[in-house]
């Protein structure tokens, strides 16, 4: 087998598309959040404790040279990203919730009786003739 047709079959697998699926919706969905957190959690949370703007908050450990810019410890960016990491968690969180407790409606809500086979179907006629035999 070439290289080329082993990368081929391997990449039309069904498990590495659905990855790839996963990591664009992921990706995408970080976006999502990422701006929730920062346009609409962020901005109530910073009123809230007197105005302060989170990604601002730093320490400037070294100020700008000439030609130097200035070096800074931002711990509100880093504030940021926990509270981004928090709420994406939560959400994967409820969404795996969601998923499990389909699934096990899933496992619990009754199945199809399996249809009966050719020895039982022939046996039930039997049945049924002995018993039209003994009322006649």
């Amino acid at each position: 087998m070439s290289f080329i047709s082993e990368f081929k079959a391997f990449a039309v697998r069904g498990n590495v598309v659905d990855m790839a699926v996963g990591i664009i919706i992921g990706a995408a969905f970080g976006k999502i959040v990422s701006s929730f957190v920062g346009d609409v959690i962020m901005p109530p949370l910073g009123l809230l404790i007197g105005g302060v703007d989170f990604s601002d908050l730093a320490v400037v450990l070294k100020d700008a040279g000439e030609s130097t810019p200035a070096v800074m410890l931002k711990y509100g960016a880093f504030i940021q990203a926990v509270i981004d990491f928090t709420i994406i968690a939560f959400a994967v969180f409820l969404g795996v919730k969601l998923v499990n407790r389909l699934r096990k409606q899933e496992a619990q809500a009754p199945s199809e009786p399996a249809a009966p086979t050719k020895e039982e179907q022939l046996l039930t006629e039997i049945r049924d003739l002995l018993k039209e035999q003994r009322s006649s």
